[in-house]
């Protein structure tokens, strides 16, 4: 009975002792987030934590940061995080918060309609310079006998080094700086049945680093066929104009000719048939003739006039 009485005794005092601890104005407070850890990769920073479960509830959670400058010069006072003020996703992009490369101290609490748990922290500071650089992505092609590459565009933050060569014994490799992806850009000339290799790694000025170089890529030119192929077409259109240029003028200059100037036939009574010089005298006789035997009426009737004798027939 004693026993009973005590045992009754010690559940009451544990009940009554630790309600009021889990009690905040009569609401129950809520646990905080646990875990947390930043995942930060090409610049791009995730802070993640442990979910909170309430259950039939949703749970939202608040993210703070603080850089070395609000820290050693504004109090140690928290900014809330542009992304995550009320956020029901276990994870927040911190990226756009991270702007500097000193360390930060982030934490992040759980909120239940007008319940706020305590606040988790970090529990060693992040700096961005610990991110993890992977080797960029990229397509090599060739247009014609241009040598294109496209790399993967990571940000503003992040410029690409690449470097070429044509693949034979003793050629050297050719290093050239792209300052932005997702762009194509023109890297060589190719000659003709030539294979060429190509490679490439990020760096980050802002913190210095750079990846490691990505697999090799390598494309191959056709042979000369393309080339003599050009030289035969151009060749044959060159000759086609040589060709056809002048027949169409010489053409064209007998249209003109035949529609200014055309070619008419004279009637057989114009043309001369005999010589020059016989036509000549026949001609001379016939007008003597025709003036002596041709005589207007006025003479034959005037006074005194006496007809010319015949001569015998």
């Amino acid at each position: 009975m004693v026993l009973d009485e005590i045992s009754t005794s010690l559940i009451m005092w544990l009940f009554y002792t630790l309600i009021p601890c889990l009690l905040t104005d009569g609401v129950a407070v809520l646990p905080a987030p646990q875990n947390l850890s930043v995942q930060s990769t090409n610049m791009k920073h995730l802070l993640m934590w442990s979910p909170v479960i309430v259950p039939g509830e949703v749970i939202h959670y608040s993210v703070e940061y603080q850089g070395e400058y609000e820290s050693l010069y504004l109090s140690h006072i928290w900014i809330p995080s542009s992304w995550c003020l009320s956020t029901k996703s276990p994870e927040c992009d911190i990226t756009d918060d991270i702007t500097a490369t000193v360390p930060y101290n982030l934490r992040v609490r759980a909120i239940l309609g007008s319940q706020t748990s305590a606040w988790s922290t970090l529990k060693h500071p992040f700096n961005r310079n610990s991110t993890i650089l992977t080797p960029p992505g990229m397509e090599v092609t060739k247009d014609g006998f241009h040598l294109i590459i496209n790399l993967e565009d990571l940000g503003p933050q992040f410029e690409f080094l690449v470097v070429y060569w044509r693949r034979e014994p003793g050629t050297k490799e050719h290093v050239r700086t792209v300052r932005s992806g997702g762009i194509p850009v023109h890297l060589e000339t190719m000659e003709p049945g030539a294979e060429y290799c190509v490679k490439a790694q990020t760096f980050v000025k802002v913190i210095g680093r750079q990846s490691a170089f990505s697999q090799v890529e390598c494309v191959k030119v056709q042979g000369e066929i393309l080339p003599l192929a050009l030289a035969l077409f151009t060749f044959v259109g060159f000759m086609l104009i040589l060709v056809v240029v002048p027949l169409s003028i010489w053409k064209m200059g007998q249209l003109l000719r035949y529609s200014c100037c055309p070619g008419v036939m004279l009637p057989n009574t114009l043309k001369i048939t005999s010589s020059p010089q016989k036509l000549i005298s026949c001609r001379k006789e016939e007008v003597e003739a025709c003036t002596m035997s041709m005589l207007s009426s006025e003479e034959l009737f005037r006074p005194g006039f006496s007809r010319p004798k015949e001569g015998p027939s």
